[in-house]
């Protein structure tokens, strides 16, 4: 067999993906460490590991997200690790991320709270964009919290970032200039993907409605004053409700942003 049948093989067994070419030629990648331009240019050579290829083939054909597989995602034209237990960063938090950094460019040295950090990517990246900033980052996976650790060590921001095992606010005190968090805003009966249900349930699902997470964080952080001003992106149906409860909280200078998709993504609003 050669290097292009068993591309074509793969490309076939993963049908059901949106580029299933691109995902062979991935997984070949990954399992040779060679690029994909070498993998073009020996098409025609024998391939040799091809029981390897198709055991990571078969993996990625019983739904196990590619970024599980491969071990990396990227983020904001950077790379981080990711593994199973920890939730896939997409690219519409990059908008939560240029929400958050409009919001504190005219700070010195801002004061940023990051609830749910998973991999990390978000504390990471306002770590990197807001040079003078002091990050404290929380999340209720161990997993998640060595992850980025990981990756905060990686990308040269360890010093800048303290993560913090805990359930939402609990234990946290003092005053931050920024709240910021992508929380959990599924709700418990959406349907999904399968290969999106093998990522943790705890960081997709916010409740029978999917909001309640969120409605929750805004009035904790309302009453223990810990930020200023909140960052959140949110479900593209919870715009009305997400209103509802900022006005219920008596916030002011409400914002809500979309993603390029022109579905509802997100708001930023001050607490006090």
């Amino acid at each position: 067999m050669t290097i292009l049948e068993a591309l074509n093989y793969g490309s076939k067994q993963l049908s059901f993906a949106q580029s299933p070419k691109k995902e062979a030629a991935l997984l070949m990648s990954f399992l040779l460490k060679k690029d994909r331009k070498w993998i073009l240019l020996n098409e025609d050579k024998e391939f040799l590991r091809a029981y390897e290829f198709f055991d990571l083939v078969n993996k990625r054909a019983n739904k196990t997200p590619l970024e599980y597989i491969l071990g990396s995602v990227s983020f904001y034209s950077k790379e981080f690790e990711i593994k199973e237990g920890v939730l896939i960063p997409r690219p519409e938090t990059e908008l939560l991320i240029d929400r958050a950094v409009e919001l504190l460019k005219d700070l010195n040295s801002p004061l940023i709270i990051e609830i749910g950090t998973g991999s990390g990517v978000v504390a990471i990246m306002l770590a990197t964009l807001l040079k003078d900033s002091k990050i404290v980052a929380t999340d209720i996976s161990l997993k998640a919290i060595a992850l980025a650790k990981r990756n905060a060590q990686l990308h040269g921001v360890s010093e800048k970032i303290t993560f913090v095992h805990t359930s939402m606010l609990d234990g946290i005190s003092g005053e931050f200039d920024l709240l910021v968090s992508n929380p959990p805003y599924i709700s418990n009966d959406a349907k999904l993907d399968d290969s999106v249900l093998q990522e943790p349930h705890l960081a997709l699902f916010g409740g029978d409605t999917g909001d309640e997470f969120l409605k929750e964080l805004i009035f904790k952080a309302k009453e223990k004053r810990v930020s200023k001003y909140i960052a959140c992106e949110m479900g593209y149906d919870q715009k009305e409700a997400m209103k509802e409860t900022l006005n219920a909280a008596k916030a002011s200078f409400v914002s809500f942003y979309k993603d390029l998709a022109g579905l509802d993504r997100g708001f930023s609003a001050m607490l006090f």
